[in-house]
């Protein structure tokens, strides 16, 4: 727990630098982001262990936030405004948060509401696996397994294969294109968009060869998609 990663999300200079301080000295490693999107672009690419999420921010509001990182999995989120209204909360708790602290808080009070939070997912063995039909992909571990009525198979797969089957897998139907798959997948190379045909269709094949090859899709002029789905 104590080298865990938080997110803060914080418009507010002061706020998200006294935040970085308190979690950083009780042994946190922290990120920022200033605006909804860039909180979600690190929620992509860095998987946080928490993330500590304001509600009025520019580009995506808290909520909007909160509601995408739920669509994506279970990683655990405190929201912290400074509306103190009954309807505020129910809010945020409706749509995922873990817990909830109204501004102006004890930066002391955070950091124990993020290890409490923190306790309490690990203790209930939040499972981070991913379940989309017969695959079983495990981000933790960079596994992929075809489960069917044989024995469950295993992918061989590569770093950036794994990449772009989890990021499908993560908005199953949903058609992304080659520059989508780009930037989440390869986001430091300089590779061209063609590069992405190459590794789908090597993961095509592998996925092929463990009895799956029909979840992925292409979608000629458009880009891909993991569809057929149960």
């Amino acid at each position: 727990m104590d080298n865990a990663l938080i997110l803060i999300v914080e418009d507010e200079p002061e706020i998200a630098e006294i935040l970085d301080a308190y979690l950083g000295r009780d042994g946190f490693r922290t990120v920022r982001a200033a605006d909804g999107v860039t909180a979600l672009q690190h929620h992509r690419m860095l998987r946080p262990d928490l993330v500590v999420l304001d509600v009025k921010l520019p580009k995506a509001d808290g909520f909007e936030v909160l509601a995408e990182i739920r669509r994506r999995g279970d990683t655990p989120v405190i929201m912290a405004t400074a509306l103190a209204e009954d309807l505020d909360k129910l809010s945020a708790l409706r749509i995922g948060a873990d817990d909830y602290v109204v501004k102006p808080f004890n930066p002391l009070e955070l950091v124990a509401r993020a290890r409490a939070v923190l306790r309490r997912t690990q203790a209930r063995g939040v499972s981070h696996l991913l379940r989309l039909g017969p695959l079983e992909i495990d981000p933790q571990a960079y596994s992929v397994t075809v489960l069917g009525e044989a024995e469950p198979k295993s992918l061989d797969l590569t770093l950036t294969e794994f990449r772009l089957l989890e990021h499908m897998a993560r908005t199953p139907r949903k058609v992304f294109s080659r520059a989508e798959l780009l930037d989440a997948c390869l986001p430091d190379g300089d590779a061209l968009e063609r590069t992405v045909d190459s590794h789908v269709s090597n993961l095509r094949r592998k996925l092929e060869a463990a009895g799956a090859g029909e979840l992925l899709e292409g979608v000629r002029g458009v880009g891909y998609r993991l569809a057929h789905l149960p």
